[in-house]
């Protein structure tokens, strides 16, 4: 672990405001930008707010109000030694809505930001008022897809599998964090990959990754996803997600994400009764939202208007 690392890199200065804002018992690192109704951002593993630096300033120039958060864990939020479980995340996501002073927003997720949305869509649907989740399988389409595709999902997760050995984020920080950096290229798309921006951006995460505890806390929801499965909490959980979602959803997948295969993500839309949109991108890995941010802000636009 690089020394003297601490939460003070994530503060990146730009076209937005940084704030603390407390919610659900924890305090947040919220990233603003822009008036209008609600639009907010969850990134994934294995990064932090910086994920949606460049569909921010977009969505908040068309005349919203643009708020990307560092998850529980992660970033400049608190780091509790608790609450990585789905029904607590999905109620840090409602409870910012509320804490930002509105009462709906339209959520937008990534990766494990987007398991988060699904789940905040499903357990508190009149807080969330349009939904937009990037490379990321409804929870329980990722959950059966992993038993029945062995070759398919369940290899894809096999780094995700690694996550339930104890002290394991010992690994990911080792080396200057380089596990993060293998992590992002293994899932990216090859355009992207080969550009600078790539190179920083990945230095980036695995600066963030470094803060102290974050690494632990960025596994603790994977390991709780994983363990829940056999226990009593977890079976509760699978069955308020069959409630089928009532909120506008649109997907939008990397037609070469080798996180969560395509073909897991598809299935989702069996559990939405509202309307609902598939787009499948050309080209694009597990981070669309860093890969193609202009298109990927262009369909966050089409779909937030009413």
């Amino acid at each position: 672990m690089a020394a003297g690392v601490d939460d003070s890199c994530v503060l990146i200065e730009g076209p937005w405001t940084h704030r603390f804002v407390s919610a659900n018992g924890t305090r947040f690192h919220v990233v603003e930008a822009g008036t209008g109704p609600l639009v907010m951002f969850l990134h994934g593993f294995p990064e932090f707010w910086w994920a949606w630096h460049k569909v921010l300033p977009m969505v908040a120039d068309a005349g919203y109000r643009a708020v990307a958060v560092d998850l529980r864990g992660y970033g400049a939020s608190d780091k509790p030694p608790r609450g990585y479980d789905g029904y607590t995340m999905a109620a840090d996501a409602t409870g910012l809505i509320r804490a930002l002073g509105e009462r709906s927003a339209t959520l937008v997720g990534a990766g494990y930001g987007g398991m988060m949305a699904w789940t905040a869509a499903a357990f508190h649907p009149k807080l969330v008022r349009r939904l937009i989740v990037v490379g990321a399988a409804h929870p329980l389409r990722m959950r059966a897809a992993v038993v029945v595709d062995p070759r398919g999902q369940f290899s894809a997760a096999s780094p995700v599998l690694g996550f339930q050995l104890p002290r394991y984020e010992h690994r990911l920080t080792r080396d200057d964090a380089a596990m993060v950096g293998e992590f992002l290229h293994r899932w990216s798309g090859p355009d992207w990959q080969a550009t600078a921006e790539f190179t920083e951006y990945s230095a980036r995460c695995r600066e963030a990754m470094q803060i102290p505890q974050a690494a632990f806390c960025a596994l603790e929801a994977y390991r709780w996803a994983f363990r829940s499965v056999l226990r009593l909490h977890g079976y509760r959980f699978v069955k308020l997600l069959q409630q089928p979602l009532v909120t506008p959803t649109l997907q939008l997948h990397g037609e070469l994400d080798t996180a969560v295969l395509p073909r897991t993500a598809l299935g989702s839309g069996r559990y939405v009764i509202a309307g609902y949109e598939w787009r499948l991108l050309p080209r694009a890995g597990h981070f669309p939202h860093l890969e193609f941010p202009d298109l990927v802000a262009a369909e966050v636009l089409r779909w937030v208007k009413p």
